[in-house]
């Protein structure tokens, strides 16, 4: 909670998360498909109406943090530090990340039953994909924002591929091993054996494009 939210803006946040919380534990418990708004709406005592207030979609229940994943990487790039390229700063994030088993990259007990949700529903599936690709969409134009390249220039593009394939090549590795449900600390340890293979295979322009200067 911020220090300026105010007693309505609180209580609007914890409906929210509520909300979400009721319908997550559904989602596990039976299945995506299977569970109704008007089920969540009566576990969660709240009016149907309601529910769609705060999730426009049922599928906003489930990926309810859609919107901080859309631009992770772009807020990376954007926070690099003095000396630092855009790629330098992804591949510490992604590190710090995974040495600390952040729930942000699947790095913990029950990451198998969330996928498992996902997996199972093509509504979900979809929206994921979608999710991933605006990501990038959203990571280009950081990039070029940041280099202030011209629409036209080529190598924002390429670099933001690059990037993107850092961090979706990462969470998709993760996820297999999660998915076989393994110690979070051991895929942790692999993890960062493979990110180290991956910064071997990124080539000097990418990994000195976009230094911040100050």
């Amino acid at each position: 909670m911020t220090a300026t939210e105010g007693l309505r803006e609180r209580k609007k946040r914890q409906t929210r998360q509520h909300i979400s919380d009721v319908a997550t534990g559904l989602f596990l418990e039976r299945g995506f498909d299977a569970v109704t708004i008007a089920e969540i709406a009566r576990a969660a005592d709240v009016s149907v109406n309601t529910v769609y207030n705060y999730f426009p979609a049922k599928e906003d229940l489930f990926l309810d943090r859609g919107k901080g994943i859309v631009d992770r990487v772009s807020r990376w790039v954007r926070g690099r530090r003095t000396g630092e390229s855009a790629a330098a700063a992804v591949l510490r994030e992604l590190r710090e990340a995974v040495e600390t088993l952040s729930h942000t990259v699947g790095l913990f007990e029950g990451y198998a039953d969330f996928m498992r949700v996902i997996l199972e529903a093509d509504s979900l599936r979809s929206r994921l994909w979608a999710i991933q690709q605006e990501s990038l969409q959203v990571l280009e134009l950081t990039v070029r924002e940041e280099v202030g390249a011209a629409e036209d220039e080529l190598l924002p593009g390429l670099v933001a591929g690059q990037l993107n394939w850092l961090h979706a090549t990462l969470m998709g590795w993760i996820s297999a091993e999660m998915l076989k449900r393994r110690d979070p600390a051991e895929v942790s340890r692999e993890a960062l054996v493979l990110l180290d293979e991956m910064e071997e295979l990124l080539g000097d322009k990418v990994l000195s494009y976009a230094v911040r200067s100050n």
